[in-house]
C-alpha cells in the first residue's frame, strides 16, 4: 500500500527579518523607501521608536531606535538577493545612493554591488552571476530542427541520455499540443522540447533537453526560437506562457520575452510499503 508522506505537524521556519539599530527611524525609513526603493513602509510611536520596511511582500527589514547601539552597528552588512540586477543599479544610482562597491562577479557565482545606508550600515545586493543577457548564433549546418513533437522512442532517447528516462515513456506518446526536435546529420534525435497548453489562453513549455555530447552549441536555445515563433504566430492574443526553472536558468529564458514571477509547487512523496520477499 503506498501512502502519501505528510508531516504537517513538523516544525517549520517560515520568516526572518532582521532588526537593525538606528539613530533616527524616520530618516531610515525615508532613506529605505526613496533611495533604496523599499516602497511599503510603517511605524510605532509617536515620534517612531520602531519601524520597518518591505519590498513587494518579498523583503522585510525592521529599525529599532537604539543609538547607542547603533553606533556600535556601523559596517555590519544585509546581504539581499535580487531580480534584474543591473536595473536596480541604475535606480540605486540615479537616487543618489552611496554605492560602496560597484557591480562584480564574485568566486562563488554571484554578481553583487554594495551601498552604505545612512547609519553605516553595508547592503550587498546580489544575483546569480548568469543574470545577464546571452549572445546565441544558429547551431551548425550538422543539425536541424523539426517543428513537431518527438516520437515516442525520440522523446525516450533524448531523456535517457540526461538520466531522466523511465520505462514507462516507452509506453506512450509525449504529451503535449506541439514541441522541437533537433537531429543530427543521420536523423537522430539529440535533442527535443515539449509545449503543452490548452489552445485557448494558456501555454506551458517542458523538458527542454540536449544531449550531453551536443551541449553548448546552442541548439537548445534554437529550439526555443522556433517554440517560441510559433507560439507568436499562433497562440491567441493576451495568452500565458509558462515554464519553471532554477535561478541560474533565468538570464537564459529572458531573452526570449519570459520574466520571473513568484510561484508555488508540491511533490508528492510516497512511501512503498515492503514486499513479503524483502522482509
Amino acid at each position: 500500500m503506498q501512502q502519501i508522506n505528510t508531516d504537517s505537524d513538523a516544525p517549520a521556519v517560515l520568516h526572518v527579518e532582521p532588526v537593525l539599530a538606528v539613530k533616527d527611524v524616520s530618516a531610515t525609513l525615508r532613506y529605505w523607501s526613496d533611495v533604496l526603493g523599499f516602497e511599503n513602509t510603517w511605524s510605532f510611536g509617536n515620534p517612531p521608536n520602531h519601524g520597518g520596511v518591505s519590498w513587494k511582500g518579498s523583503a522585510f527589514i525592521q529599525f529599532s531606535l537604539q543609538p547607542d547601539l547603533a553606533d556600535r552597528g556601523r559596517g555590519h552588512s544585509i546581504w539581499i538577493r535580487a531580480r534584474n540586477l543591473d536595473k536596480l543599479y541604475e535606480v540605486h544610482q540615479r537616487n543618489g545612493a552611496a554605492i560602496a562597491s560597484p557591480p562584480e562577479d564574485k568566486p562563488w557565482g554571484a554578481t553583487e554591488y554594495t551601498v552604505e545606508d545612512i547609519n553605516g550600515y553595508y547592503i550587498h545586493f546580489s544575483a546569480p552571476a548568469g543574470d545577464k543577457p546571452i549572445r546565441t548564433k544558429p547551431p551548425g549546418e550538422n543539425v536541424r530542427l523539426a517543428l513537431r513533437k518527438p516520437t515516442r522512442f525520440e522523446y525516450n532517447k533524448v531523456l535517457s541520455s540526461i538520466g531522466w528516462a523511465t520505462p514507462s515513456l516507452n509506453l506512450v506518446e509525449p504529451p503535449g499540443i506541439n514541441g522541437v526536435v533537433a537531429l543530427d546529420a543521420e536523423g537522430n534525435a539529440i535533442g527535443c522540447v515539449l509545449l503543452l497548453g490548452d489552445n485557448e489562453g494558456f501555454y506551458y513549455i517542458k523538458d527542454l533537453v540536449v544531449d550531453p555530447a551536443w551541449q553548448r552549441q546552442h541548439i537548445g536555445t534554437e529550439m526555443m526560437f522556433m517554440l517560441m515563433g510559433w507560439l507568436k504566430s499562433n497562440a491567441p492574443n493576451n495568452a500565458t506562457i509558462g515554464l519553471f526553472c532554477g535561478d541560474y536558468l533565468a538570464a537564459f529564458y529572458k531573452q526570449f520575452g519570459f520574466m520571473q514571477a513568484t510561484g508555488m509547487y508540491q511533490q508528492i512523496l510516497r512511501k512503498e510499503t515492503p514486499r513479503e520477499s524483502d522482509k
